[in-house]
């Protein structure tokens, strides 16, 4: 398996597909890099020498943030909107839908699994 931005990418499949499994690196942008890098987008990733694999990693490298630094980045991003106490960080900090999404009846990814509340029915009177 190859080691690109210090991940393992798969080797039986095109290499394309295997750029994304990097974090950060879509579609759009592994088909960039291998324009860039001169690279056939269908050649499988074990068939790549390993010239090829550094103009790969190099690219990544030099012009995109990948990976843990680009975790880092986000996470401190949300940091940073909980700090300053401002809507979407309150958002955050509840575990609700950030984006202004309807949570009356759909978010349940966000907000958890239901949490029943106990009704009156079969409650009987007191005497």
């Amino acid at each position: 398996m190859p080691r690109i931005a210090g991940i393992d990418v798969p080797n039986d499949k095109p290499i394309w597909i295997s750029l994304t499994y990097i974090h950060g690196i879509g579609r759009f942008l592994s088909k960039q890099i291998l324009k860039e890098a001169e690279i056939s987008e269908i050649v499988r990733a074990k068939e790549l020498t390993d010239d090829e694999l550094s103009r790969i990693a190099g690219i990544i490298d030099r012009s995109y943030i990948v990976e843990g630094q680009l975790r880092r980045q986000t996470s401190q991003n949300i940091a940073r909107l909980r700090d300053i106490v401002c809507y979407r960080g309150l958002r955050h900090r509840r575990g609700l839908p950030v984006r202004g999404q309807c949570t009356q009846s759909n978010a349940r990814t966000r907000k958890g699994p239901r949490k029943t509340v106990a009704g009156k029915k079969g409650v009987k009177e007191m005497r």
